[in-house]
């Protein structure tokens, strides 16, 4: 081998070793089993107090090693919805926009393992719903539970069940 073989094997070797360590999230996110879109199954679903949305469609797409959730359908009074969540588990409050009648403003993520996230949104620093993802052994279903207090005051325990398409 001459010397400029093994100048061009040692320039690409350390080009492939820089690129595998400057980008290690991408993979993680990648290989994400939530990446992707979600439809909520009303009959499975349950809203307290109610009314349940006529429609919800998630959409997970990777951010590095977070992820990013637009949440978009149709409220129960025949309103279009968009929310932008982004999952950053850190356990910090990051900001969450689009939200409904503004009864939250932030959201706060923390991993408890590979299949189950709990979670935080606050309004101006207050927390007003807490609640868990989680997806199933099978990654066909994404299951979110909320628990709160809704605009007008009122308990809310919702458990929305989410099917991957």
């Amino acid at each position: 081998m001459n010397r400029r073989n093994i100048l061009l094997l040692a320039v690409g070797f350390t080009s492939l070793c820089l690129a595998a360590t400057a980008l290690p999230g991408i993979g993680i996110a990648e290989d994400n089993p939530l990446i992707g879109t979600w439809k909520l199954n009303l009959e499975k679903s349950k809203y307290s107090p109610g009314p349940a949305p006529r429609s919800s469609t998630l959409n997970f797409v990777a951010d590095g090693a977070n992820l990013t959730n637009t949440a978009e359908g149709i409220d129960a009074e025949g309103k279009a919805t968009k929310t932008v969540f982004a999952h950053i588990y850190d356990g910090k409050p990051h900001p969450t926009t689009g939200v409904a009648g503004g009864l939250y403003d932030s959201s706060t993520y923390t991993r408890i393992d590979a299949h189950t996230v709990n979670w935080v949104r606050s309004k101006d620093g207050k927390t007003v719903l807490t609640g868990s993802n989680a997806l199933s052994a099978d990654g066909k279903t994404f299951t979110v539970t909320t628990d709160g207090t809704g605009p007008n005051g009122q308990p809310i325990h919702n458990i929305a069940v989410y099917e991957k398409q």
